[in-house]
């Protein structure tokens, strides 16, 4: 007998949308969850009272009228959200060797600023910039082109796509813009897909460049504002979201997915099975290769995941305002060689050396004011790693044994230099300093080698080429990074598509207006435009605190 209409494996921000967007469609829908906490890589967590989120740190596209906005419009919990927008002049702070170079808000703003700063290339900085705009206004196009008119008009509508998508970012870039440093500044934002100039995919660079134009937002309550506010929307239209629970497979019976079985020996009967986890993990841990077909063994053979990760979660007890840190992000490199830093990043290294040749620096408690309580501050600091070069610790039942204590703190300390460069002598001022490695990721997101941005976001993994939300078999379904596009905004949409597949009607159709759901934003800067209520939690934080 089947008990739910859908279940869904995962409670990411993918596994979440499906969730609401069947949910509100008068479905049965249960949620599976193996970590204690929902939300996947955007889930919120405390240590000693200091919140940490490891995998949000921004998001764009946040105003009127744009589509993160009408996305969670569409969703039904905007009321339930609040976002503070970041320093609107230098959301993102580029230091590259000794010298420090800003992202305001808005493109015009951006191609006057470093048009000021780079004169010689003004030009270029222009072309190059409405570049970025037209490649990832024609590839949201692609999808919303419908008739044989349309169709058959493809080449022309999208002529800036078809001329560059082929090309890696680091030889487009080099077509327009020549000084060095000034393609550093413009291709900063690769941490945010992972992947170096010459490997990275160039309309996927453009989707994220542009995703940010307008500047960046960070959710109060971190990570966890977006979670819950997703819980939310299941839960009020009925749908059951459980935690702690380990799915150990898929149910296949002639050749449909019928339900899952969890690692007690339970058995829960759906119709429809939707997976939030990662390609491998779906179907090589969780069905068996009988049900697999030849093309897509071959296929799950080649995928390449993306970088993983080190994050230090740390608590200062010192006012980090007098050393200019604000809300934005900083992104270091050593040099303007950012191809070379990456491969140094990559390298068997990851222990030895002062310093890392590209770290993300980023201070929740200027982003989210509410949620400082007068005197410590967060960091989320970040550097990607070569999971294979952790061998030491993979395999192993148990690998908190004391050469993974070492390794951690020297991994610490290397962090902390890189901090030191920006806040002279912060490791006088540690309250707290704790690290999450791959292993980390992997055991409380479980994803393929601790895996941050799903697939490897190269031009042969991404768009048609990339997971489809419906799967070989049948009733069985995918969602998240690894199918339509990754990051906060695009793993939500990959729900949408997930739920649209399902339901059999497009993802449009599952964003239903209401005018009276409306996302409130606060400017992180400037506490005259907060209102009564953020003085109030903060206010209840520092008194609490003292």
């Amino acid at each position: 007998m089947q008990e739910f209409d859908t279940i869904i494996i995962g409670s990411g921000v993918g596994g979440l949308s499906t969730a609401i967007c069947l949910a509100r469609a008068g479905q049965k829908v249960l949620v599976l969850e193996q970590h204690y906490v929902p939300g996947g890589w955007s889930h919120s967590f405390t240590l000693k009272g200091q919140r940490f989120s490891p995998g949000v740190h921004y998001v764009g596209q946040l105003e009127e009228g744009q589509s993160t906005n009408e996305l969670y419009r569409g969703l039904g919990i905007a009321n339930d959200m609040v976002f503070f927008r970041m320093n609107k002049n230098a959301y993102e702070h580029c230091l590259i060797g000794d010298e420090t170079f800003d992202l305001p808000a808005g493109v015009q703003n951006l191609k006057k600023k470093l048009s000021d700063h780079f004169p010689h290339e003004e030009k270029n900085i222009h072309e190059y910039l409405s570049l970025i705009e037209k490649v990832s206004s024609e590839l949201q196009l692609i999808p919303k082109l419908k008739g044989f008119w349309q169709n058959i008009t493809v080449p022309f509508r999208t002529k800036h796509f078809g001329k560059f998508a082929l090309f890696p970012l680091k030889k487009v870039i080099g077509w327009h813009v020549k000084d060095p440093k000034l393609k550093a500044v413009l291709n900063i934002q690769c941490g945010d897909h992972g992947l170096p100039p010459a490997r990275a995919c160039f309309p996927v660079h453009c989707s994220v460049m542009s995703h940010y134009f307008d500047g960046g937002f960070y959710p109060m309550g971190g990570g966890g504002g977006i979670v819950k506010a997703m819980t939310n929307g299941v839960k009020r239209h009925n749908g059951e979201i459980r935690v702690q629970q380990n799915v150990r497979k898929i149910i296949i019976e002639n050749k449909k997915a019928v339900g899952i079985q969890l690692e007690n020996g339970k058995e829960i009967r759906a119709k429809n099975i939707v997976s939030n986890a990662d390609p491998s993990i779906t179907y090589l841990n969780l069905i068996d290769k009988e049900h697999l077909s030849k093309s897509l063994l071959k296929k799950l053979d080649k995928t390449k995941y993306s970088v993983t990760s080190l994050i230090l979660f740390l608590t200062l007890d010192i006012d980090v305002t007098l050393y200019n840190i604000d809300s934005g992000n900083f992104w270091m490199m050593k040099d303007e060689n950012d191809d070379a830093n990456f491969e140094d990043l990559m390298s068997s290294n990851i222990d030895s050396g002062d310093s890392f040749p590209s770290v993300f620096i980023s201070c929740t408690t200027l982003k989210d004011p509410a949620s400082f309580n007068g005197r410590y501050h967060n960091f989320e600091i970040v550097t990607y790693v070569n999971y294979d070069h952790l061998k030491d610790f993979n395999g192993l039942d148990d690998y908190h044994n004391e050469e993974y204590k070492i390794f951690k703190e020297k991994i610490i300390n290397k962090l902390m230099s890189n901090l030191e460069k920006i806040i002279p002598n912060a490791k006088e001022h540690i309250i707290q300093a704790e690290l999450g490695t791959p292993k980390t990721n992997e055991f409380y997101i479980n994803s393929t080698k601790g895996n941050v941005y799903g697939t490897e976001k190269t031009l042969n993994q991404v768009g048609p080429f990339s997971y489809k939300n419906k799967t070989e078999i049948e009733n069985l379904f995918l969602c998240g990074a690894c199918t339509l596009s990754h990051g906060v905004a695009g793993a939500t949409y990959s729900g949408l598509a997930a739920a649209a597949a399902i339901l059999g009607c497009t993802s449009d159709d599952l964003l239903i207006e209401d005018k009276n759901q409306k996302i409130r934003i606060y400017d992180a800067e400037d506490s005259a435009t907060w209102p009564d209520w953020v003085h109030t939690k903060r206010s209840d934080k520092i008194r609490k605190f003292v």
